[in-house]
C-alpha cells in the first residue's frame, strides 16, 4: 500500500482536468507524474473519473503499480471495470500484489470468472496468492468476505523482547497496526495486545502474563451487517475473525465496515423509494425500469383499488354530501405520510439495533402518539370545515375520521416492519410505496365509513 500524503483539501477544478488532459495529448510523462505525485490516491480517482476512458488507461499505465493498485480500489465501480478490461491478465496481478488481501479478493471477484483464473495464475507471490484464493471462497456478504489476511500475532508462549523482534516482519504488511492478537499453539484466538502494553512490560515477560482474554471477536461465517454491529456498538477500528474452533483467520478494519454501513443505506433508501434492485443513475433504461415497474405497478392496483372503493361509495351519498370527495386526497396523503413516518423509525431503529421490547409495546407507544398528533390536526381541519361549509357534523365526521385514519396508519406502519424483521424479510421494503399504498386504501375506506355513520347516510 502506498504511503498517504496529507491532503484534506483537495478540490477539484477544470483548471486541474484541464492540465492533466494537457499533459496527457503532449506525452509530457515526467511532467504528469510530478504535478500527480502531489495528490493523494483519492483525489487522482478522482481526476480520472472525470477524463475519458482512454486517459484514464493512459494515467493506470504510467504510475508506479504500488499507487494504481489505490487509485484503482477508488475509482468510480463503472470506470474500474472498464479499466479492467483494457488490462492485460498480467497487468492486472501486479496491481493486485500491492493490495491487502481483502481489496485484492474484492477487486478479483469484479471480473468474469475467465479472467479471475487467468489474473489469480498471474500472481507471483504465492502465498499472497493462496490468502486471496481462501478470501474468495467466502460468501462476500459475510465476516470472512470481508477480512483480511495481514494483522500481528503472537504465540503466548513468546517473551516480550522475542515478541518485539518477530513482530516486526509482520507489521511490514500490516497498513496499520491497531492490535496485536496472541494465539496459542494451535493458532487458537485467546486475547490481545496493545503496542503500550509491550513498550511498558519487561523484556523477559511472557506474553500469556500480559495479554488482555475479553478480546471482542466475530465468527467467518457472522453476516457481514452484524459484524457492522459489534464493531459499532463498542466502538472498534478492527476485530479479528475466527472460524467455529476459535483459529484466529484475519481481522476486519473499519473501512470495510463504512462500506458496508453505505451499501446498506444505499439499499434501504432504494427500498423505501420503491427500487428493488441495486441500482445506479448510469444503468440502463432496462435495468431502471426492471428495478422500478415492480412497486409502480403495485402502485397502480392500490389506486385501482381505491377507485373501486370511492366508486361504490359514491353512488350511496346524497349531493350535498359529495363534498365529502374532495377531502379524499387529504386523508389519504395523510395516512401515507404518518405511515411512512412510522415505518422508517422502526427501520432506522431496526438497523441500528435500537428496538427493543415487545411488539405489543411498540403498537401502544405509537398509538398513543398517532392520536395525540391526530387530535392535533383534527381540531385544526375541524375549525377548517366549519368555517367553509358551516356544517358541524361535516365537519365532525372529517376530522374524526382524520384522528382515526392516523391512529391506524401510524399501527401499519409500525406493524409491518416489526413482522418482516422478525421473518428475516428486510424491514425497509416497508417504507415507500408499500406502506403508502396499503394505508391510502386503508385510510379511504375509514374516512368514508366514519362520514356515513356520522352523518346518517
Amino acid at each position: 500500500m502506498s504511503e498517504e500524503k496529507e491532503n484534506i483539501k483537495f478540490q477539484l477544478t477544470d483548471e486541474i482536468i484541464e492540465q492533466v488532459e494537457l499533459l496527457i495529448s503532449g506525452n509530457n510523462d515526467k511532467e504528469l507524474k510530478h504535478v500527480l505525485d502531489e495528490f493523494h490516491y483519492a483525489d487522482i480517482a478522482e481526476i480520472l473519473d472525470e477524463l475519458d476512458l482512454e486517459q484514464s488507461i493512459y494515467v493506470i499505465k504510467l504510475l508506479d503499480s504500488e499507487t494504481t493498485s489505490d487509485i484503482l480500489m477508488e475509482l468510480d465501480e463503472d470506470i474500474r471495470e472498464k479499466v479492467l478490461q483494457n488490462l492485460s491478465a498480467k497487468e492486472i496481478a501486479e496491481e493486485i500484489e500491492e493490495l491487502d488481501t481483502d481489496d485484492a479478493a474484492d477487486m478479483i471477484m469484479e471480473l468474469p470468472e475467465e479472467r479471475q483464473e487467468e489474473v489469480i495464475s498471474n500472481i507471483e507471490d504465492e502465498e499472497h496468492k493462496a490468502e486471496i484464493e481462501e478470501l474468495l471462497a467466502y460468501d462476500e456478504d459475510t465476516a470472512g468476505g470481508l477480512m483480511a489476511k495481514e494483522l500481528v500475532k503472537v504465540y503466548e508462549t513468546w517473551t516480550v523482547a522475542g515478541c518485539m523482534r518477530r513482530i516486526r516482519g509482520q507489521a511490514k504488511d500490516v497498513t496499520r497496526v491497531h492490535s496485536i492478537y496472541v494465539v496459542d499453539k494451535q493458532e487458537k484466538l485467546i486475547g490481545r495486545l496493545s503496542l503500550k502494553d509491550l513498550i511498558v512490560a519487561k523484556s523477559d515477560q511472557k506474553i500469556a502474563d500480559i495479554a488482555k482474554d475479553n478480546v471482542d471477536f466475530v465468527n467467518v461465517n457472522d453476516d457481514a451487517e452484524d459484524v457492522a454491529k459489534v464493531m459499532s456498538k463498542y466502538d472498534l477500528e478492527a476485530i479479528p475473525v475466527v472460524d467455529d474452533e476459535q483459529t484466529l483467520l484475519g481481522r476486519i478494519t473499519i473501512d470495510d465496515i463504512v462500506d458496508v454501513l453505505k451499501e446498506e443505506a444505499d439499499k434501504d433508501y432504494q427500498l423505501a423509494a420503491g427500487i428493488t434492485q441495486d441500482v445506479e443513475a448510469d444503468d440502463s433504461i432496462l435495468e431502471l425500469t426492471r428495478a422500478r415497474l415492480p412497486w409502480l405497478f403495485l402502485g397502480l392496483v392500490g389506486g385501482i383499488g381505491a377507485f373501486i372503493i370511492m366508486y361504490y361509495f359514491e353512488g350511496s351519498l346524497p349531493e350535498e354530501a359529495i363534498i365529502l370527495f374532495l377531502f379524499t386526497p387529504l386523508i389519504a396523503a395523510m395516512a401515507g405520510n404518518v405511515g411512512v413516518q412510522s415505518s422508517a423509525i422502526i427501520v432506522q431503529g431496526l438497523a441500528n439495533d435500537d428496538v427493543k421490547g415487545s411488539i405489543n409495546n411498540r403498537l401502544i407507544k405509537e398509538m398513543l402518539l398517532a392520536a395525540l398528533n391526530g387530535v392535533i390536526l383534527s381540531v385544526f381541519l375541524f375549525l377548517f370545515v366549519y368555517a367553509w361549509e358551516f356544517d358541524l357534523k361535516l365537519a365532525l365526521s372529517i376530522s374524526v375520521s382524520l384522528v382515526a385514519v392516523i391512529i391506524i396508519a401510524g399501527l401499519i406502519g409500525t406493524f409491518i416492519p416489526l413482522f418482516l424483521d422478525k421473518r428475516g424479510v428486510d424491514p425497509a421494503i416497508a417504507t415507500g410505496p408499500f406502506i403508502t399504498t396499503s394505508n391510502d386504501i386503508f385510510g379511504i375506506v375509514i374516512y368514508l365509513m366514519i362520514a356515513k355513520l356520522i352523518l346518517g347516510i
